[in-house]
């Protein structure tokens, strides 16, 4: 795993003091009998990319991280909290979801896993749905499906548009997005608006037109579809580029169902994530170790469609810097569990334990272009996962367990 990307410019850490007795704050919480504690800075604990710290403790001062270290090291504080020999993870950062929307698609998964042919409207029967949801609607849906992920230990949300595509629809979906989470994305071009079917140039003005000026003052990414039946290179470029003009940074979708120039142009434009990468060249894979670019993975779109999984192996072995996030969506990946996704990627793309938690934590952070979150480190946000077990690695080896047994978000217990 690349763990490059995911410390620059990340607030120095600190050892352990050399007194039980050290000066803390009075308003400090100290978390101290953690088993095993991940921090992510290969220059604590074992000296590995997750920097595991054995029998360790961690003291938050307000919304930061404050101290690390050995749990017999820490400072004095009145304010304990006994993690009973638990392991501690930073909180997971979810970095490519779609909770603005309104309805399911049930029939259509069913259909998918009944072997059947499906002749609905796919992304189109989302669209017509939240088109007609209210905005009191799509914003407790958010709320339900970021609550849903936070119980299971996500404490940084990423979440599009992309289900509106008209101008008034997208920038609502927008804007309730922004009621939710500071990482909001752009997505008018998900697909060809129906209106547009006969003339997809003149909707790829609109989104770099109209729609994109009345869309990005609410967000802070732009992303494209470049995919087959999608939006195709040209377009998806012209997209980007007129995002990136309006001062957002890019993402993209890219190389899911098919070969195609999604991943090359994400990382030509700089972009911060490719996401999906299931389809790639030895020149994909060689633009990604030598760019920037993380290449984020969905497993769950592949379990959720039995389509073929991602070769993380071959991305790790040349260096370039993964993420796993959860694509929580209502139509091909339908969870927001990012333990199910790690124990996913573990057993079937070949991910070792280790690397698939650094990937749902830093790596996520990476895609986000964050240095705040994805590590415990001083100085660091307070955002930690207390499991139900002695090690991260159970949350692999016990796949469907509820593991979460509490969640901390900017120094305070949040479930």
């Amino acid at each position: 795993m690349n763990t490059g990307p995911a410390a620059t410019n990340r607030p120095a850490a600190t050892s352990a003091p050399t007194s039980a007795n050290s000066a803390v704050a009075t308003n400090a919480t100290v978390v101290t009998n953690i088993a095993s504690l991940v921090t992510n800075d290969p220059s604590l604990g074992d000296g590995s990319p997750l920097g595991l710290i054995q029998d360790a403790a961690v003291v938050i001062e307000g919304d930061r991280i404050a101290w690390v270290g050995e749990s017999s090291k820490a400072p004095a504080s009145d304010n304990r909290v006994d993690a009973a020999g638990r392991a501690v993870i930073p909180g997971f950062v979810d970095s490519h979801s779609h909770l603005v929307f309104a309805g399911d698609r049930t029939a259509e998964f069913n259909a998918r896993m009944s072997g059947q042919a499906y002749k609905a409207g796919g992304i189109r029967t989302t669209v017509a749905a939240t088109r007609a949801a209210t905005d009191a609607e799509l914003s407790a849906n958010v709320a339900k499906y970021m609550w849903e992920a936070l119980r299971q230990g996500t404490t940084t949300f990423e979440t599009k548009s992309g289900y509106g595509l008209t101008v008034e629809d997208e920038a609502r979906a927008l804007r309730i997005a922004a009621e939710h989470t500071d990482e909001v994305t752009y997505l008018g071009a998900h697909i060809v608006a129906p209106e547009y079917a006969d003339d997809p140039a003149a909707y790829v003005k609109l989104v770099t037109g109209e729609m994109l000026d009345a869309c990005a003052p609410h967000a802070r990414w732009v992303d494209v579809f470049c995919e087959k039946g999608a939006f195709d290179g040209d377009q998806a470029r012209a997209i980007l580029k007129a995002g990136m003009a309006k001062g957002l940074q890019a993402r993209v979708h890219a190389n899911q169902l098919t070969y195609g120039p999604g991943v090359q142009l994400a990382v030509e434009l700089g972009a911060a994530s490719a996401d999906h990468c299931t389809h790639l060249t030895d020149a994909d894979i060689d633009a990604l170790a030598q760019g920037d670019t993380v290449a984020t993975l969905l497993p769950g779109a592949e379990f959720s469609t039995r389509a073929e999984w991602p070769d993380a192996r071959r991305l790790i072995d040349v260096g370039v810097t993964v993420a796993l996030s959860t694509d929580c969506n209502p139509g091909s990946s339908f969870t927001s569990s990012t333990p199910f996704c790690i124990a996913l990627a573990v057993r079937d793309m070949l991910m070792t334990p280790d690397e698939a938690l650094w990937s749902a934590t830093a790596g996520g952070a990476a895609a986000l272009r964050r240095t705040d979150i994805g590590h415990l480190t001083p100085g660091a946000r307070a955002d930690l996962v207390l499991l139900d077990a002695p090690s991260h690695v159970h949350l692999a080896y016990r796949p469907g367990v509820p593991l979460i047994a509490e969640v901390w978000r900017k120094g305070v217990r949040a479930v």
